[in-house]
This record gives C-alpha cells, structure tokens and sequence, in this order.
C-alpha cells in the first residue's frame, strides 16, 4: 500500500498515482445508491482531496501573497475544486499576516461528447475578459488532458494582457500527446483513464459524488448521449 502514490519530483509537481493502481474498492466508502454499477473504483478519496487542496492553498499563499488576485474558475468541472480552494485560502488569510484580496469570475469550457474530447471548444463568459488587464490572474481547473484546452484558454486570456497568469489544476491526466501545458500548482497525477465525481461529470451525471472514481463501461454505456 505504501508505494501506492509517491511525491513527484518530476513532470507535474503533484501526487502521482500510478497507473497499475486499482483504485479503492466501492465498499469501502458511501456513494450515493442511484450510481451503483456505474463505478469502476475510487482513485481519490474526498478527504484526501481536501487535504491535497489545503496543501495547495498554503503554496499559493507562500507564492502571492500580498497580491491582488482574480480567480478565474473554469465551469462546470472546476466548480468544486475552486471553491475548496478559495475557502482554504480565506481561512489561511485570516490567520496570517500576509493576505491574498481576491475576486472571482466563471468561465465555461466545453469540448468533451460521451468520454472523448474534441476539437470543437467553447469558452462561454470569456467574450470580454478586459478587466484581467494588469491583474494577477490564478486559473482554476478540475482537470488537465493533452493540454490543448489549456493551451487555447491561455492565450485567450494572454490577449487581455493580465500582469501575471498561474494555473492550478487538481488533476493532470498522463496522456499521449500531451503539450506539456501543465498547471502551477497540482494536486494529483492520474493514468489514463476517464474520472468522475468531485464536480467532474460524464454527460452530466456523477458531479453530486465527492469521491473522484473510475466510470465502468457499463456505466458510460448507461448515460452515453
């Protein structure tokens, strides 16, 4: 069990979690009942979610601290994550002497159909994003693929010429292809494999799960569109 998931030294920064993990078995968490057989495993527990965020927040205190900043949440997956991590920050600014003013817009990005992720984005309430002009600017992502999406919303936002961009993304998925887009701050590195829960969905089912799990086929055949 111990060499489940080691500290990354390497490509992301986060805990990686290796991919002949398993997962967790079902049994040993509550999840609500309407997704049973739907689920593959738990790859990540909500608690230990909370603390990875909590681990974030302290890293981006000890970065920008001091500075005003505007959180940029990406909808729908990232709602979650970004406000764990904002409460964390606030709880963190309120014990410390350095503080971190911070404002907080939502965009949405869609380009996922079924478990495949195509070529066609949209990036909705990011038409006129003029007020990032000269601001320090902290994206908020749930997860990270081949970095295209990434990629594309930073020049987006690049455009608008903010006075510094960082990125935190709680998961970057190992993928071929990858850009090499990776977030400033991660939570977790992940196989290859579709996840779902903690705001992440698939067709919109599963963001009322805390846990982050493995969708079964028979799952992705149940709510495929």
């Amino acid at each position: 069990m111990a060499n489940v998931a080691v500290q990354s030294e390497g490509r992301s920064g986060g805990i990686v979690i290796n991919d002949d993990w398993p997962g967790y078995s079902l049994d040993l968490f509550s999840y609500p009942a309407h997704y049973s057989g739907d689920l593959d495993c738990v790859i990540v527990p909500h608690g230990v979610i909370m603390d990875r965020t909590e681990r974030l927040a302290r890293n981006i205190m000890d970065d920008l601290g001091d500075h005003d900043i505007v959180v940029l949440c990406v909808l729908k997956g990232g709602y979650q994550f970004c406000a764990d991590l904002v409460d964390r920050i606030k709880a963190l600014s309120r014990n410390s002497d350095r503080t971190i003013p911070m404002r907080v817009h939502f965009i949405r990005l869609k380009s996922y159909l079924n478990d495949q992720s195509t070529e066609d984005l949209h990036i909705l309430g990011a038409e006129d994003l003029s007020f990032l002009k000269g601001k320090n600017v902290l994206i908020v992502e749930a997860i990270v693929g081949t970095g295209k999406t990434m990629k594309t919303l930073l020049k987006h936002v690049e455009a608008f010429r903010p006075k510094m961009i960082k990125v935190a993304g709680l998961l970057v998925k190992r993928v071929p292809h990858n850009t090499a887009c990776l977030p400033d701050y991660v939570g977790f590195e992940i196989p290859n494999r579709f996840v779902v829960g903690y705001a992440l969905d698939y067709n919109e089912y599963f963001r009322d799960l805390n846990h982050i799990c493995v969708i079964s086929e028979s799952g992705k055949t149940k709510y495929k569109i």
